[in-house]
């Protein structure tokens, strides 16, 4: 084994021999960061004497894990043949993992290393010391059932799903007549009609004025009208909703009419037409009629004791009063709608557990909310968390936040427990420190004594997964959230060319919340940015089409080739004229790109507006009840997600949008480091030559690129 450390640049090399006990290593796009990692590794093992047992290094995902094995293996195998194993592409997955596993216990030292991802970590913890804590012969639950990638940690699996768990448990609380009935309310309301829309959205206008369904399908007028013809299906009384009804003198539709009494409702609002005349009809007719009035709804208890003696004192002695009600039935035609309204639970169940806030208090909290739609969410949802919970801990299953909770709190009130690892590893290293979340800070800080060194490596600027629970504070605040820190930023971009480190340089200015760094790029070339705005996507489709032809007839590979998007709907006209054209090119939204890098890369959609990018989410105000929302800093991480698009490139980069739509971000951009195309009308456009082979605007007269040197190889382009 060899350290070498004279690969490194000195800013590099400065932090791979740091000994600074609370090391934050902020690593441009494409600086180097892994490969430093692992130096600092290798130099603490060879230079340090350090045991390999002393360390421990925490990944995000098993690939990053791979990863940095893959690149310890092929830095001890000096024939160089693992490095062509992982090459080549006839070896499925399975061989090389099969291979990866012999030679990782061929060599000791790297057999030593715990390098692990964090669920991966507490997994172990909990399995080997988690017995006082938790039964350590746990299952994991999670969104499948089997996972391949994850082995070690897929040894014990729950034979359910979480969404399976969560259904389950939703359907044995609808064996509670109530609570079936407050969900279908709440499903009708705010899944179907969308009640809380019908004002401020023209979509959800209705000619006939009946916005509310009631618990047996029939749409009626008011929410009034909505709670009395629930009643009625709550007792199993049989209604008519506005019949035609006519007297002597004139037609009309009285409220509701219960044929087993023979007995009219008329229900009187403010919006509520004149009832004068009808009563005339009803006292010619000498038909019964009730008046009920909104007023009485304000007071549930009145409002029931109201219909009691109104309708079921006229009702035949033998008539049934009870129903029972089935989960199957009252949902029949309702089951996406409640899937989605089981997947709104998941989400807050996990937001409970990252932010680690007491269930009772979200329930406070939201009992206090000005929504009535947020108040009657989580009057469903926390007796399900709960007995989620309940239900989770019986079966001594565990889902991947439980994992790291349930470490923290061995740590916590197990103090041995805690020493062994305090005392264990010397040296602790964080990968994609931009991603960590709350439990995630915590469960290392109860590993960390004044001797450990913590080494940190991120950049704050690709922090892109605040919706999964990450908090970007901990890398821009690291000062404050560890005594007697050090920075060191790596600005040196090795992947990308200068013109593609200015512009993302000059995009991440516009965020505030962040640590200045002077990114500088190590390549030169004359390529510059390509911004194409076509008057359509057609137009956009072909452009690319074209230039994907061009770049493959010139030696690039389709591998080298990568399409990114905000989300993946916008890909899907691409997809299908590329798979009609039998061009198969790499194809990614952007927050799974993270990580990757291509030769050639074309970002699409770079629109304004909604179904564009930037695409702020802010999300559904009951999320807002467990941890609040920021525009700007929803903003912030939509510009981040861009500068990580834009850095995936290695050579050349395309932003695709449309004439007079071009997404902001664009904007930023300075015109020294792009060339912009479009296709307006040749009528009146001014014409722009750019080299075909750099794509640099050049003067009419030109016939040598003076970007690049070549010659006679431009086109005409209307702008």
């Amino acid at each position: 084994m060899n350290t070498t450390l004279n690969i490194l640049n000195d800013r590099q090399r400065e932090a791979a021999i740091s000994e600074d006990k609370r090391l934050l290593v902020l690593a441009g796009a494409g600086s180097g960061k892994t490969k430093t990692l692992l130096q600092k590794i290798m130099y603490l093992i060879e230079e340090k004497g350090i045991s390999p047992a002393n360390i421990l290094a925490i990944t995000f995902t098993k690939n990053a894990t791979n990863e940095m094995i893959d690149r310890l293996i092929i830095s001890a195998d000096k024939s160089g043949e693992y490095e062509k194993l992982l090459q080549n592409k006839q070896l499925s997955k399975g061989e090389k993992d099969k291979e990866r596993f012999i030679q990782q216990k061929k060599y000791k030292w790297i057999d030593g290393l715990t390098i692990r991802t964090f669920h991966s970590f507490c997994y172990s913890i909990l399995r080997t010391y988690g017995v006082n804590e938790f039964d350590n012969k746990f299952r994991i639950i999670g969104d499948e059932k089997r996972n391949d990638e994850d082995d070690d940690l897929y040894k014990y699996v729950a034979p359910e799903t979480v969404f399976e768990v969560f259904h389950k448990l939703l359907i044995e609380l609808c064996e509670n007549t109530e609570y079936l009935l407050q969900l279908k309310r709440y499903i009708l309301d705010y899944m179907i009609d969308k009640i809380h829309y019908k004002n401020e959205n023209p979509k959800y206008f209705r000619s006939d004025g009946k916005y509310f369904t009631t618990l047996d399908g029939t749409k009626v007028r008011s929410k009034s009208e909505q709670y009395i013809a629930d009643w009625f299906y709550r007792h199993s009384i049989k209604y008519e909703y506005e019949p035609l009804l006519n007297v002597k003198d004139f037609s009309f539709h009285p409220d509701f009419y219960i044929p087993e009494a023979n007995l009219y409702i008329e229900h009187v609002s403010a919006k509520s037409h004149p009832v004068k005349n009808k009563e005339e009809q009803f006292q010619k007719g000498n038909l019964l009629l009730v008046k009920t009035y909104d007023s009485m709804t304000k007071d549930s208890a009145l409002f029931n004791h109201t219909l009691d003696k109104i309708v079921k004192n006229r009702l035949p002695s033998n008539y049934h009063k009870t129903v029972n009600l089935v989960f199957k039935e009252e949902f029949n035609g309702y089951h996406e709608d409640v899937k989605d309204f089981v997947q709104q639970i998941m989400r807050i169940t996990d937001m409970i557990k990252v932010e680690n806030i007491d269930i009772d208090k979200v329930f406070e909290n939201a009992r206090q909310d000005q929504h009535e739609r947020v108040r009657n969410f989580y009057e469903l949802a926390i007796p399900i968390v709960k007995k989620y919970i309940h239900y989770c801990t019986n079966k001594s299953y565990l889902d991947f936040n439980d994992m790291i909770s349930r470490s923290i709190s061995l740590f916590i009130n197990q103090s041995d427990i805690t020493n062994i690892f305090k005392s264990k590893f010397e040296y602790i290293l964080v990968d994609e420190f931009q991603d960590v979340n709350n439990l995630q800070v915590e469960l290392i800080k109860l590993m960390l004594t004044e001797k450990t060194q913590l080494f940190c490596v991120g950049d704050d600027w690709q922090s892109i997964y605040g919706f999964r629970g990450s908090n970007v504070s901990y890398i821009i605040e690291f000062e404050n959230h560890f005594e007697n820190t050090k920075t060191i930023k790596l600005n040196l971009n090795y992947r990308s060319v200068h013109n593609i480190v200015g512009a993302s340089n000059e995009v991440i200015k516009h965020n505030k919340f962040k640590i200045e760094k002077d990114i500088h790029a190590l390549k030169k070339s004359e390529h510059k940015i390509v911004v194409y705005a076509g008057n359509s996507e057609e137009e956009n489709i072909h452009f690319c089409l074209n230039k994907v032809r061009e770049l493959l007839s010139d030696g690039v590979t389709q591998e080298d080739i990568l399409f990114l998007y905000r989300r993946s709907k916008m890909y899907a006209p691409y997809f299908f004229k590329f798979k009609n054209e039998n061009i198969k090119i790499q194809n990614k939204t952007i927050h799974a790109a993270k990580g990757l890098e291509a030769k050639v890369v074309f970002i699409i959609g770079l629109t304004e507006g909604n179904g564009g990018f930037p695409d702020i989410w802010l999300e559904d105000r009951i999320f807002q009840i467990i941890k609040k929302a920021n525009h700007d800093l929803l903003m912030e991480e939509e510009r981040r997600l861009f500068y990580v698009a834009i850095t995936r490139a290695k050579d050349k980069l395309f932003l695709i949008t449309e004439k007079g739509n071009e997404s902001i971000f664009l904007k930023e951009i300075p015109e020294t480091f792009t060339v912009r195309t479009t296709t307006s009308a040749k009528l009146i456009a001014d014409e722009i030559i750019s080299c075909k082979n750099c794509f640099s605007q050049m003067e009419k007269l030109w016939i040598v690129c003076p970007y690049c040197g070549s010659k006679t190889n431009t086109e005409i382009i209307t702008k």
